[in-house]
C-alpha cells in the first residue's frame, strides 16, 4: 500500500491503492466469535442494475462513518452490503434490454432473460462503494456472516418463503377477492404505500339526472362520467338543506336509465360540485369505503388491461380515457351535459409506473396488519429515532392504514408464493428451502390443508393433480426481512441472539411508509419484539439551488465523475460538513467538493511539519499554552463522542475543520514553532519537549476523531505516526482545567498583530514594536514574543 512519504498530492490514484488493499485483505470482516458486543447495521440494498447516484454515495458514506465509529467504541460491527435484484425494475430493464414483453413471453424464458441481464450488468455499485472507502463487513459473496448478499438468491428467497409459511399456518395470511389498487400499465395489484398523489387537470362534468315519479331534475358533478352505469346510490350531506326532500327517492341515470336510491351520507361534501355525489363500485377510495360500509355488491367495469368490460355497456373495449370522452359525447347528444368545469384533480398514481390507479376486484393474498397497528406502535415506541421528529412520518402512516396488506403480485421476477392446489386442497411445503411452484411439483412432505386444517402430506394423495401458484410476492414482502436475513434468523441462533434487535436502520424519508413500516410489522410478527434499537432517517442531496437532481433538468452530479476527478476523501469531507442531512437537504456542487482538497492538503502539511521532530516521552509538566490546547482537543473529543453517538457528524466535522485550520495550524502551531525548533536556545529542553509532545498528542488525537470521516487520509498519516487507526479505540476524553476561552483571545490577538504587520509592511517574522500583550494573555508572553518577534 502507498506510504505517506510517497504522497506529494492526494489523488484518486492514491486512494485506489488503499481501497484495493482494504478490499483484498477483508480488513473489516465480521468475527462472530470475537467476544465483543455486536453492532449490526441493516443497510438499504440499492438496485444492482442501475449505477449509484449522488444520494447513495453521500448517505452510504454516513453509514460508513457510523460503522467505523462503533468499531472504535469496541463493537464487532456487522455491516453487510446487500444488492436488490428483485421485482419490477429488473423486469423492466430486461424488457428494454431484449425488446420483449413479460406478458407475451413464456415465463421461464422471460425469467432467464432477467437472469441474463443481471449477469451482464456490471457490478459497478460494488466498485463504487469500494472507491468511496465503505468498510462493509465483506466485499465477497458467500455463506459467511456479513457477506455480500443478493435479494434474488436462493437463500434470501427461501427465508421470505419460510416467513410466509409460518404466517400462513398462523392464519395471518388469507386470500380474498376484493377491490384493490390496480396498476393497468404493470398489470398488478399495488399496496396503498406504493401510491403517490399528483394534481392532474380534469373536468367536473355537470350531468342532469331525473327523479323517478316527479320528473324533478337534479344535477350531479362528476369527473368519471363513464362510470354512470355502475352507480348504486346518490348521496347528499345530511346537513345539506337543499336536498333533504330527496331522501328515500329514486334517481334515474342518464343514458343507461338505471334506478338509483338517494340517501343522506356524510361522505358528500356540500362545498364540492353540486353537493350531490353518485357512488359507483370503484370510482375512487371513497366509493370503495362506501360500498364496504353499506354492504353493496361490487360491479367492476374495468379489466386488468385498463379497458372497459361488459359492465360498461357501449363503452366496452375502450381505454378509460377514451371511454370518458365517448361518454361525454353521448351526454352532450342527449342534452344532459349542462356544464364542464376545469379543475385540478388529486389523482392516485403508481409509484413505479406513474400510471393512474384504477380499482378492480382481484383475488389476492393479504397479510393482516390492521389488527396489529397498536402492536406496531408499541414496537416503534421502543426505537430511538434520529432525528426524533422522523417518528411522526411513521406514526402518521400507521394512522392512515385501514385495510390489510395485499402481498401478492401478478409479476414474474420475484419470490414465488410457495403454494400448490388440487381441488379444495392446498399444499404448503416444509420451510427451509426455495420453492418455485410454477415449474415444480410440491414435495412429498408438503403439508396438505383443507379449509385451513391439516389433512395429511402430499405423499398421502398420490392421485391428486397439483397446480402451482403463479403469483409472486410484493417486493416489500422480500425487502422487509432484510434485518432478519443479515442476522441469520432461523439458521444461526447464536449470531441472531447477539445481533438482534438490529442496532441501526439507516434509510431515506421517502421509504418510511414502506421499508421501515413493513420491516417493523414483519419483525414484530416474527419475534414479538421491536426489530431495531435506532433508526436514522436522512433527507436528500440537491443542487446548489435546492432543486432535486434529475436527468431531465440536467442538474445531476454523477458520483463516478466525482470519484474519478477528486477521489472519495474530499467527497466524504463535504458530505459530513455540508449540513445535517438527517434534518435538511444538502446541496452539492463540484466546487464545494474541490474546495475540500484544501483541507486535505492542510492536514498533510501539518503532518509533514510535525513529523520533522522526533516524538519525545511525555514531559512531567506541560507548559500552560500546551496544556490549554491539549485541553481543547480533549474537549473536542468529548463533544465528538457525544455527537457521533447520536449519528450527528455534521457539527463535529465543522468543529474539527475549524480546529485544524484556525486553532491548530494558524495559531497554536505558529505559537510553538520557535519553541519546538529552539534554535536560539531561548527555551529549556523540557519546554521544547513539551511543545513537540503536545503537537504530536493533539494532532494524533485529531486524526482519531477525523478517522470515521476521512479514513484513507487519516490511516496513511496514522501509519506514518505508528498508529493503526482501523484498530484504534475511541479515546475517553480527560477533563481539563484550562479556560478554553483563552484560545479565542489568543486567535484574536494574533490576528491583530498579523494585520498590523501587513499594514506596516513588516514580514511575518519581522520585528514589531508597540504591541502590548493583553493582561489575560501574559502567561503566554514568551511564546507570543517568540512568535511575533516583539521588540
Amino acid at each position: 500500500m502507498v506510504k505517506f512519504d510517497e504522497i506529494k498530492n492526494w489523488s484518486p490514484l492514491v486512494e485506489a491503492e488503499i481501497t484495493k488493499s482494504w478490499r483484498e485483505s477483508e480488513r473489516y470482516r465480521f468475527d462472530k466469535n470475537s467476544g465483543k458486543p455486536v453492532y449490526s447495521i441493516d443497510t438499504p440494498p440499492p438496485y444492482i442494475n442501475t449505477p449509484i447516484h449522488i444520494g447513495h454515495a453521500a448517505t452510504y458514506c454516513y453509514m460508513d462513518m457510523f460503522a467505523r465509529y462503533r468499531r472504535m467504541k469496541g463493537y464487532e460491527v456487522l455491516f453487510p452490503l446487500g444488492l436488490d435484484r428483485n421485482g419490477l425494475p429488473i423486469e423492466i430493464a430486461a424488457e428494454k434490454r431484449f425488446n420483449i414483453s413479460a406478458f407475451r413471453t413464456e415465463r421461464e424464458k422471460f425469467i432467464a432473460s432477467c437472469e441474463q441481464m443481471l449477469q451482464e450488468t456490471s457490478l459497478s455499485s460494488i466498485d463504487s462503494f469500494e472507491k468511496l472507502g465503505i468498510s462493509f463487513t465483506s466485499y465477497k459473496t458467500g455463506s459467511h456472516a456479513g457477506a455480500v448478499y443478493f435479494t434474488d438468491s436462493a437463500e434470501y428467497r427461501a427465508l421470505t418463503q419460510t416467513t410466509f409459511i409460518g404466517l400462513y399456518k398462523r392464519g395471518l395470511i388469507y386470500e380474498d377477492n376484493r377491490v384493490s389498487n390496480w396498476d393497468p400499465k404493470l398489470q398488478t395489484t399495488v399496496a396503498d404505500s406504493e401510491i403517490d398523489y399528483v394534481d392532474l387537470s380534469s373536468t367536473f362534468n355537470h350531468v342532469q339526472w331525473e327523479v323517478k315519479g316527479s320528473g324533478e331534475k337534479i344535477i350531479i358533478a362528476t369527473t368519471r362520467p363513464a362510470h354512470c352505469r355502475l352507480r348504486k346510490m346518490v348521496i347528499y350531506n345530511p346537513d345539506d338543506e337543499r336536498y333533504k326532500n330527496l331522501n328515500g327517492k329514486t334517481a334515474i341515470t342518464p343514458i343507461f336509465n338505471k334506478e338509483v336510491k338517494i340517501i343522506p351520507h356524510p361522505f358528500a361534501r356540500m362545498d364540492k360540485g353540486t353537493g350531490l355525489v353518485m357512488m359507483c363500485s370503484a370510482g375512487d377510495l371513497t366509493d370503495i369505503r362506501f360500498f364496504r360500509e353499506m354492504g353493496l355488491d361490487v360491479v367492476i367495469a374495468i379489466d386488468k388491461d385498463g379497458t372497459m368490460n361488459d359492465n360498461a355497456g357501449f363503452l366496452k373495449g375502450l381505454k378509460v380515457k377514451e371511454a370518458r370522452k365517448e361518454m361525454i359525447e353521448a351526454l352532450k347528444e342527449k342534452g344532459v351535459l349542462l356544464k364542464q368545469e376545469a379543475i385540478m384533480h388529486r389523482t392516485p398514481i403508481s409509484e413505479r409506473s406513474k400510471a393512474e390507479i384504477e380499482f378492480i376486484a382481484m383475488p389476492e393474498f393479504y397479510l393482516k396488519q390492521t389488527e396489529f397497528k397498536d402492536n406496531v406502535i408499541d414496537a416503534e415506541k421502543r426505537i430511538k429515532f434520529y432525528p426524533c421528529d422522523a417518528r411522526r412520518i411513521l406514526e402518521s402512516w400507521i394512522d392512515q392504514i385501514s385495510i390489510d396488506w395485499p402481498i401478492s403480485r401478478r409479476r414474474f421476477y420475484a419470490t414465488e408464493i410457495p403454494l400448490w392446489y388440487s381441488g379444495d386442497m392446498v399444499a404448503l411445503p416444509v420451510p427451509g428451502r426455495y420453492y418455485r411452484p410454477w415449474k415444480e411439483r410440491p414435495p412429498d412432505d408438503a403439508e396438505v390443508l383443507r379449509s385451513g386444517k391439516a389433512i395429511g402430506r402430499v405423499s398421502d394423495f398420490k392421485e391428486a393433480q397439483w397446480t402451482g401458484e403463479n403469483r409472486v410476492f410484493d417486493t416489500w414482502f422480500d425487502s422487509s426481512i432484510s434485518e432478519l436475513f443479515i442476522t441469520r434468523y432461523g439458521s444461526d441462533s447464536g449470531l441472531f441472539n447477539s445481533a438482534y434487535p438490529v442496532a441501526l436502520r439507516p434509510q431515506g424519508k421517502e421509504i418510511v411508509r414502506t421499508w421501515l413500516y413493513y420491516t417493523i410489522l414483519r419483525g414484530y410478527l416474527e419475534t414479538d419484539t421491536s426489530c431495531f434499537r435506532d433508526v436514522w432517517v436522512h433527507q436528500h442531496v440537491v443542487d446548489e439551488k435546492g432543486i432535486k437532481m434529475s436527468k431531465s433538468l440536467g442538474n445531476v452530479i454523477d458520483p463516478h465523475d466525482i470519484l474519478k476527478e477528486f477521489g472519495a476523501e474530499p467527497f466524504r469531507l463535504w458530505a459530513a460538513g455540508e449540513g445535517d442531512i438527517s434534518k435538511q437537504d444538502i446541496s452539492c456542487t463540484k466546487d464545494k467538493i474541490r474546495g475540500e482538497m484544501k483541507t486535505i492538503n492542510k492536514i498533510f502539511n501539518v503532518a509533514r511539519f510535525i513529523s520533522k521532530f522526533t516524538k519525545p516521552e511525555r514531559p512531567q509538566d506541560l507548559t500552560k499554552l500546551d496544556q490549554l490546547f491539549v485541553d481543547c482537543i480533549e474537549d473536542l473529543t468529548a463533544y465528538a463522542d457525544q455527537e457521533y453517538e447520536k449519528y450527528n457528524f455534521f457539527h463535529p466535522a465543522s468543529r474539527l475543520r475549524n480546529f485544524i485550520w484556525n486553532s491548530f495550524a494558524s495559531n497554536y502551531l505558529e505559537l510553538v514553532k520557535n519553541r519546538a525548533y529552539n534554535t536560539d536556545m531561548k527555551f529549556t529542553e523540557d519546554e521544547k519537549n513539551s511543545a513537540i509532545y503536545s503537537l504530536y498528542y493533539i494532532f494524533e488525537r485529531f486524526l482519531v476523531l477525523e478517522y470515521p470521516i476521512m479514513p484513507q487520509v487519516c490511516s496513511i498519516i496514522g501509519e506514518k505516526y505508528g498508529i493503526d487507526l482501523s484498530k484504534a479505540n475511541f479515546p475517553k476524553a480527560l477533563k481539563g482545567a484550562s479556560d478554553l476561552s483563552l484560545i479565542g483571545k489568543l486567535e484574536e490577538f494574533n490576528s491583530i498583530v498579523w494585520k498590523a504587520k501587513k499594514e506596516r509592511g513588516i514580514a511575518l517574522n519581522g520585528k514589531i514594536s508597540g504591541m502590548d500583550i493583553p493582561a489575560g494573555l501574559r502567561e503566554f508572553s514568551r511564546d507570543l514574543t517568540a512568535c511575533h518577534n516583539f521588540s
